[in-house]
């Protein structure tokens, strides 16, 4: 599996990250209404590019990895920028309890298919939404198996009718699926989707 803490350090610098965090920011800004007063999680946040670039539009972030390493360049990165409406937290909710707070929103980006368990994760972010809050996740469409050029243990993408699905089978409703972005490998192309849906 990928080592995330001995890559925080260089982690914004790899080529397409941040135009992928931007180009999923500005699908989220516009297919979910978005407000100052609307408080967020960001599971898997890595250094924050999603969240830096949602900050403005949402109230209080929390923005929580399983990595130190992601979590002491994402430390570094709000104090240089002053935000102070952005919460870093040490979580990993495959062993973690749930977070006490309750969110108006949850997105992801490029981490649910690290997750052994989507069906649980999907349920746990149901649960830590407020009434009729909102889930958003971008990741890999289904793919063959080359995305990773190590020995990776997770999820090859999804397919979205069964992710669909797994949605529903989570309590959610009124989802949709989006295309913001494609990561280019060499002369291989992977579609990310971006799926949002609303809290039961």
């Amino acid at each position: 599996m990928i080592d995330f803490d001995s890559k925080a350090r260089g982690w914004d610098d790899v080529p397409g990250r941040r135009e992928r965090a931007t180009a999923v920011a500005t699908a989220i800004r516009k297919n979910v209404r978005l407000s100052g007063q609307m408080s967020a999680l960001e599971y898997g946040c890595g250094t924050g590019l999603l969240s830096f670039a949602l900050q403005p539009r949402l109230g209080h972030i929390t923005l929580a990895d399983s990595s130190s390493g992601m979590l002491d360049v994402l430390k570094e990165k709000i104090s240089s920028s002053g935000a102070k409406n952005m919460t870093p937290l040490l979580l990993d909710l495959s062993i973690d309890p749930l977070p006490t707070e309750r969110f108006d929103l949850v997105y992801t980006l490029m981490t649910l298919h690290h997750i052994a368990d989507t069906l649980d994760i999907l349920r746990k972010f149901h649960d830590l939404l407020k009434p009729s809050g909102i889930v958003c996740i971008a990741d890999l469409n289904k793919e063959d198996g080359t995305f990773h050029d190590h020995e990776f243990e997770g999820h090859h993408g999804f397919d979205r009718v069964q992710l669909r699905k797994l949605l529903i089978q989570a309590d959610f409703k009124k989802i949709r699926f989006t295309t913001p972005f494609s990561i280019k490998k060499g002369a291989r192309v992977y579609p990310l989707f971006l799926a949002w849906g609303e809290k039961k």
